[in-house]
């Protein structure tokens, strides 16, 4: 899905009057970051990745610093340096021997998809993408995932009319409640199957959650369980209290967030994949033991940028790493190892977008099996989550 997430973002950017913690001033200019995420960096990502990979790794996220990228911000060494004009944040790759450049996406790229950046920017090696994403530009800009951090993925739909109880998706579809949601690729495959209508289907959100409070709850928005149930609670003042979701991993099988690569890159990149890739499956084992140093970088980072008010906070952050733990977002895979694919899984999701991709316009190559757009090939099975 793409990432229409802000809440504090789009309602400064909009002047919206929500009650929400005051919008941040932008700065600009190259700055260092204090972290204490860069002392565990140095001591636990020692792999040598000199002249095996670029001197700079570029990483490109397709949203701000979120609680999604945790695990690779918990990668940058000490001294990192954030370049506010540029929307990135850079320094030493733990203690590798190469550069991690880390780039926000999102409303820092205009809303370029990775897949498109990919293409459009050769320095960029490994970039974050959902893989119904990679399914849907898998003809006309292949990619492969590398790692699937997210064993489900954290996207929702959301209400906040106490009287509504729903527990499936195909409740939400019976009761014809308006669905605001973006344009995405997997919402034809859940009209096509029946778990919803058609004419409940509302195509206009843009991120704002001024329509949601509004109309008081009574409409069923999607989001990401790690940002907007605290965002609602916590920070938007005219709401201030909790909302009911029902998570479409529970019923929808697609990876989110996978660490992805443009195809033609993988075979010559194979060497620095095969060592670079467990760094970043151990980065996350780390990350969800002791997620506080790089949180504390995100924030930093955020509050350097301008981002038209988006904002991180302890208390944010926090409850989106107990989410992940406690809803089985991360976990190890079928196999017992910390970020491999399942190829069944992969092969079912394939079958249920094709058919409304194809109606859309928007085919995958000819064909897609598993192995076309997943590989576990730099998986290190040695790594998993106690």
């Amino acid at each position: 899905m793409t990432r229409l997430r802000s809440v504090a973002a789009w309602a400064c950017a909009a002047g919206l009057a929500l009650g929400l913690a005051g919008c941040g001033d932008s700065e600009s200019g190259t700055e260092p970051a204090a972290t204490a995420a860069g002392a565990a960096a140095g001591a636990n990502y020692t792999t040598p990745l000199k002249g095996v990979c670029p001197d700079t790794v570029v990483v490109q996220t397709s949203w701000w610093p979120e609680v999604d990228y945790g695990s690779t911000y918990q990668l940058l060494g000490p001294d990192p340096k954030i370049d506010a004009g540029a929307f990135t944040v850079s320094g030493p790759l733990g203690a590798t021997g190469v550069d991690l450049e880390i780039r926000s996406g999102g409303p820092a790229v205009g809303f370029d998809p990775v897949t498109a950046l990919f293409e459009k920017d050769d320095d960029i090696l490994l970039g974050y993408l959902d893989l119904d994403e990679v399914i849907r530009n898998s003809a006309e800009h292949p990619s492969v995932g590398v790692l699937a951090p997210y064993a489900k993925s954290p996207l929702m739909f959301f209400w906040g009319d106490p009287a509504l109880d729903f527990t499936t998706l195909e409740d939400i579809g019976r009761s014809g409640k308006t669905v605001l949601v973006g344009d995405e690729s997997y919402l034809n495959a859940l009209v096509g199957e029946g778990l919803f209508q058609r004419s409940q289907i509302d195509n206009s959100y843009t991120g704002d959650i001024s329509r949601f409070v509004a109309e008081d709850g009574g409409i069923v928005q999607a989001g990401f369980v790690t940002d907007e149930p605290y965002r609602l609670e916590h920070d938007v003042q005219e709401w201030a209290k909790p909302v009911k979701y029902v998570l479409v991993g529970d019923e929808y099988p697609a990876y989110a967030n996978v660490l992805a690569v443009r195809k033609d890159k993988v075979a010559t990149n194979r060497e620095c994949l095969s060592k670079l890739v467990p760094l970043f499956q151990q980065a996350m084992v780390d990350y969800l033991a002791d997620p506080e140093p790089a949180n504390q970088l995100m924030i930093e980072v955020t509050s350097k940028l301008d981002t038209a008010g988006y904002e991180l906070s302890t208390g944010l952050l926090a409850d989106g790493n107990t989410r992940q733990r406690e809803l089985g977002l991360v976990a190890n895979g079928s196999d017992g190892t910390f970020g491999s694919f399942d190829s069944e899984r992969v092969e079912s999701l394939i079958g249920r977008l094709t058919p409304g991709l194809t109606e859309a316009g928007t085919p995958p190559a000819p064909g897609l099996k598993p192995q076309d757009i997943i590989t576990s090939e730099f998986i290190d099975r040695s790594i998993s989550l106690s």
